[in-house]
């Protein structure tokens, strides 16, 4: 009789345990590339991200580069501040609140998935693909933790002009992404160039209103247009929730 309740107790702690296990809260990190649209993150953009991942009861974590940026744009102008220099981490800094930590320490094992925002930052800082296009390269720790996450199967997100990392570094892997829709003279889609560049450095390439979002399922990829196009503030806000939402699927499953 001891031994048959003994092994009851038993069972009921291993479901309580498992039960326990599956409710814990998913960490995400967010790499940020700065802050301010033409020197750094979109500042919106990782507003919302922040603001979807906290309101799903995930856990976040902010990670930078601790490296110069390219150049810092006077934003009231759309022009190079000549002779002020910033570093990324240190600006990236202002958007976490503090709380950022330098990119060398995020690994795979220390979240369950990975969220870049846009902005020029993420052509300037974490590629070169601003001044270089096509034959960008990925700066080495954020090419590194890509192809980390990438490997563990977990999941990765990118809004903006973001998606053109994924782009080239698992061009290879036949990633799918977003960098929202061809030009059709609207002028409301001013980087639609980005697009032919994504399909020359390999990827599949779907085009996306900016409520819409792209998930490529096997590479674990989720992709949004976001300020690709020239949209009001609340509708890159809907875009990015939606693959925040569509990111965090991708734990659970």
């Amino acid at each position: 009789m001891f031994n048959v309740a003994r092994t009851a107790s038993r069972n009921i702690y291993a479901r309580l345990f498992n039960n326990s296990a599956s409710l814990q809260a998913p960490t995400v990190a967010v790499v940020l590339s700065g802050s301010g649209v033409y020197d750094g993150s979109e500042i919106h953009e990782a507003s919302a991200a922040l603001v979807s991942l906290t309101r799903s009861g995930a856990d976040v974590i902010c990670y930078a580069p601790d490296a110069p940026q390219m150049h810092v744009i006077d934003h009231t102008k759309g022009s190079p501040a000549e002779a002020e220099t910033r570093n990324v981490l240190t600006e990236s800094a202002r958007i976490a609140r503090g709380n950022v930590k330098p990119i060398t320490e995020l690994t795979s094992g220390t979240a369950d998935a990975v969220f870049f925002p846009g902005g020029f930052g993420a052509a300037k800082n974490l590629s070169d693909f601003a001044v270089k296009g096509a034959d960008m390269t990925v700066i080495s720790e954020v090419e590194r933790v890509i192809k980390d996450f990438h490997g563990a199967k977990k999941p990765l997100g990118f809004c903006c002009i973001a998606p053109i990392l994924a782009a080239k570094v698992l061009g290879g892997s036949g990633v799918t992404v977003t960098l929202g829709k061809a030009d059709d003279g609207s002028g409301k889609w001013p980087y639609a160039g980005s697009i032919e560049v994504a399909k020359a450095l390999g990827a599949t390439t779907v085009e996306k209103a900016v409520d819409e979002v792209t998930i490529d399922e096997a590479n674990k990829v989720v992709t949004s247009p976001a300020f690709m196009y020239e949209g009001k503030f609340h509708e890159i806000h809907d875009g990015v929730s939606k693959t925040i939402n569509a990111l965090l699927g991708m734990i659970n499953n």
